[in-house]
């Protein structure tokens, strides 16, 4: 395993050391962009100042240190932007700001619920896909940030190391909890390539606790986003998040600014018949926010949605999607039963049931076979 140098940090005994290995001093001597990966909440701010004093005490100039923000839109608190900015100012380096071409992260959620409707209809899946991301499926993160940013940092510093410095900690989740203190990231600049570019990624607050982020914002007096300050929650991220625990989804609603966006998010949850989270339904944390009309078009696609999932399982489990679909040929019954279920699914939808009795889905999944590759 490698040796981790742990930096204690001047000035301030309340603030705790800060990981830095090896690898990660090295190039930072040799004078690699720093490159702080700012959300607006605790953890990322707590990140910045403890890690621009331990780049001051290695000698590390601030003239190759930046901030940047992936802007989530209409997803992100209204005051996360100015947040940032106010955060950077104080730490005195640039922010650079970047948006997903092509819309924000509740078009995203739209989008994927629209194509998964196309791709049902035209029976290219088995099951109806719902619009939201999810902890086995973090394209939120991965499209919205890390595709973003990535590329960016790419362009900008082609040809230089460039160490990308993520406040996240162990102790915020079971997912988290073997994150490593760096690791190479060959995502935006593969190795050996002709530009000479090079990326890591730095956790250097990965073994703190929560109570010495906090702190860390007392001891230095790092303003804190009004998630925290004004409504109590426990974590910042998106207005409402699919990891979002239920305090904190509670604590977001009680923001009168981040009600629009939860009728938004609401209104997709009753239309697609699929809850925002796999146990829990968006509609469930502040119903006294919904309109009447709402509310009743919520308990019917509770209702949808627990016949849906009825349907989808009398169908044969086996020809469930999967890496080569379809694997088989339906026998004659079987293709009677899926028409049978897409049949009721389809109507709720208002899409064209073009495949409407045994005979059909066959026909179908023989085109599907004889077109996948040999």
């Amino acid at each position: 395993m490698t040796a981790v140098n742990r930096i204690v940090l001047p000035a301030a005994s309340a603030i705790p050391p800060i990981a830095l290995p090896p690898e990660i001093e090295r190039a930072l001597r040799d004078g690699a962009w720093a490159v702080f990966n700012l959300s607006g909440g605790k953890d990322s701010s707590a990140a910045l100042f403890a890690t621009m004093l331990a780049l001051d005490a290695i000698g590390h100039p601030r003239s190759r240190r930046i901030a940047v923000h992936a802007d989530l839109g209409r997803a992100e608190w209204d005051s996360t932007p100015d947040m940032v900015e106010a955060l950077a100012v104080r730490a005195g380096i640039r922010l650079h700001v970047r948006r997903r071409r092509g819309g924000d992260l509740i078009d995203r959620w739209e989008q994927r619920f629209a194509n998964g409707k196309a791709r049902y209809e035209n029976l290219e899946i088995y099951n109806l896909i719902g619009p939201w991301s999810s902890a086995s499926l973090r394209f939120c993160t991965s499209e919205q940030k890390a595709q973003v940013l990535g590329p960016f940092l790419a362009r900008e510093f082609a040809g230089e190391t460039i160490v990308q410095i993520i406040g996240i900690r162990r102790d915020e989740s079971a997912a988290r909890s073997k994150a490593p203190e760096w690791k190479p990231d060959d995502r935006f600049a593969r190795p050996g390539n002709a530009n000479g570019t090079a990326m890591m990624v730095w956790h250097p607050i990965v073994h703190w606790a929560t109570d010495q982020v906090f702190a860390l914002h007392d001891a230095l007096g790092i303003p804190l986003h009004e998630a925290y300050t004004c409504y109590g929650s426990t974590r910042l991220s998106c207005r409402y998040c699919v990891l979002q625990s239920l305090a904190d989804a509670k604590a977001s609603a009680s923001a009168p600014t981040n009600r629009e966006a939860l009728l938004q998010l609401v209104d997709l949850e009753a239309r697609s018949t699929f809850s925002f989270q796999p146990a829990r339904w968006l509609a469930d944390t502040a119903p006294h926010l919904l309109p009447t009309t709402l509310r009743a078009d919520i308990e019917r696609a509770k209702r949808d949605a627990a016949e849906r999932r009825a349907l989808e399982a009398a169908m044969p489990a086996d020809l469930r999607f999967c890496k080569g679909w379809p694997p088989r040929l339906p026998t004659l019954d079987e293709a009677t039963r899926i028409a049978a279920s897409r049949a009721s699914i389809l109507a709720r939808h208002r899409l064209d049931n073009r495949f409407s009795d045994a005979r059909a889905v066959r026909g179908r999944f023989e085109q599907l076979m004889l077109a996948k590759p040999a």
